[in-house]
C-alpha cells in the first residue's frame, strides 16, 4: 500500500510532489531546504544554519509519518558549494550522531537561492 503524507506542522511543498511518501515499511522523504515551518518562509544564512533548518524539516516530516532520524537508511545531501562540505557535515553529525544512515553528497546547482537540500528514505514497520 503506498501512501502520500503531508504531516501537519512542516513547511508546504513548493510544487507537486508529496512531502513523504510510505511504501510499505519505508518512508521516502521529499527534499527538505531551508523553509522556517512557522513561517513557510526561505530562512537564508550560512550553510550550517540551512543544513539545521532542512534537518530538522527532515525530523518533523519524519516525526509526522511516525519515525524518527534513528529510522534513516538512506540519505541524499545536495550541496551548491563543495567548500561548505566539512561546514554542513559538522551540522548533520549533531543531528545523526552515531546512527551514520547510507549517504550520498552531491554538489549541484538550485532554482531557488539555497545552499543545501535534503531527502532521506526510513524503514519503520507499520504497527498494526
Amino acid at each position: 500500500m503506498i501512501e502520500r503524507l503531508s504531516p501537519p506542522g512542516i513547511p508546504a511543498p513548493r510544487g507537486p510532489y508529496s512531502p513523504a511518501v510510505r511504501a510499505g515499511d519505508f518512508i521516502f522523504v521529499s527534499g527538505q531546504v531551508p523553509v522556517d515551518p512557522a513561517t513557510n518562509q526561505l530562512s537564508s544564512g550560512d550553510v550550517q544554519h540551512e543544513t539545521r533548518i532542512a534537518l530538522n524539516n527532515v525530523k518533523l516530516v519524519l516525526e509526522g509519518a511516525g519515525a524518527t532520524l534513528a529510522d534513516v537508511v538512506r540519505v541524499g545531501v545536495y550541496i551548491k558549494d563543495g567548500n561548505d562540505f566539512a561546514a554542513m557535515n559538522e551540522v548533520y553529525i549533531e543531528f545523526f550522531g552515531n546512527a551514520k544512515p547510507a549517504r550520498s553528497t552531491i554538489v549541484c546547482g538550485f532554482a531557488a537561492d539555497i545552499k543545501v537540500e535534503i531527502d532521506c528514505v526510513a524503514y519503520k514497520p507499520k504497527t498494526a
